[in-house]
């Protein structure tokens, strides 16, 4: 963990300029209430919105490097929720919870040997008050990636998404055999998703490496949207699958009371959700509104 020291060597000037997506006023609130964890070295340091360490008392050295960095802080935040807005649904359909948390939200970055260029984000929600004294209370909303230099998503970020949720499983099933009671009981469970998720790896690979990596809506034809969609949906089709099976295994493991491990499937199942919702309403969502748009022009 040294995402700190990481963003110290970005050059702040050789950032490219971000898009001026107009935010609603629930990523407005969120960009102002947002909460960043870095890590320095063994540590994790939770910053506040002005950049003061909340948790744990920051050394001298360390809260001189966080006042070094401060103008790449402020790209960085404005970076995750335009990234947000444009690439994910995780704010929209958490809301509920953030809202009642006064929309603070919590950004965990783990920077991907990049240079401090690319960063995993795990985001959490939980209430302002209580955020220090029972940290552990946070609410779980999903994760998503970030590339400091690329804002453009190529495949609407489908890659990095489905790549987790490959990773994710493994480590899903590792975990399996320490925190089980009995895990040969749930055996054919764990074959059902591993298999579940490797389909859904090659069948999505195969999918993607067929579909141009950016659409321009305004050379596409009609017939080649309609395509595309349908494409997209298939993809979907598969992580319903994977959802469904998740949501039987939980069941079962929340009768059986194994809840050293159910809180692992339980989150994993929530980035199988919130992946299944991006497609719906983003991907989707957006080539369908294309298409009515193009049939609308053609009469």
């Amino acid at each position: 963990m040294n995402e700190l020291e990481e963003l110290a060597k970005v050059d702040v000037k050789a950032l490219p300029a971000l898009p001026s997506h107009l935010l609603d006023d629930l990523h407005q609130k969120v960009l102002k209430n947002l909460h960043l964890e870095l890590g320095s070295g063994p540590i994790l340091y939770m910053l506040s919105p002005s950049y003061s360490v909340l948790n744990p008392r920051a050394s001298e050295a360390v809260g001189d490097l966080i006042a070094k960095i401060g103008p790449i802080l402020d790209f960085l935040k404005e970076a995750i929720v335009q990234n947000l807005a444009a690439y994910s649904v995780l704010l929209d359909v958490n809301s509920y919870f953030i809202e009642q948390n006064s929309h603070l939200v919590l950004a965990r970055l783990r920077e991907r040997d990049s240079g401090g260029r690319r960063f995993e984000i795990k985001f959490y929600t939980h209430a302002p008050m209580e955020l220090l004294s029972h940290y552990e209370d946070k609410i779980y909303i999903g994760r998503d990636f970030l590339d400091l230099f690329a804002f453009p998503r190529k495949y609407f970020g489908l890659r990095d998404l489905l790549a987790s949720l490959k990773a994710k499983a493994g480590t899903l099933i590792e975990n399996a055999q320490p925190k089980l009671k009995s895990p040969l009981e749930y055996a054919s469970f764990l074959q059902e998703i591993q298999e579940s998720v490797n389909e859904l790896e090659s069948e999505s690979a195969f999918i993607l490496d067929s579909l141009p990596p950016q659409i321009d809506f305004k050379k596409i034809g009609g017939k080649e949207l309609i395509e595309i969609n349908a494409q997209y949906r298939t993809i979907n089709h598969y992580l319903i699958e994977l959802n469904d099976e998740l949501g039987e295994f939980e069941n079962l493991l929340r009768y059986k009371q194994e809840t050293d491990f159910v809180r692992y499937v339980t989150k994993y199942k929530k980035d199988v959700t919130n992946l299944i919702s991006y497609i719906n309403i983003k991907v989707n969502g957006l080539l369908a509104h294309k298409i009515q748009a193009h049939k609308s022009r053609s009469g």
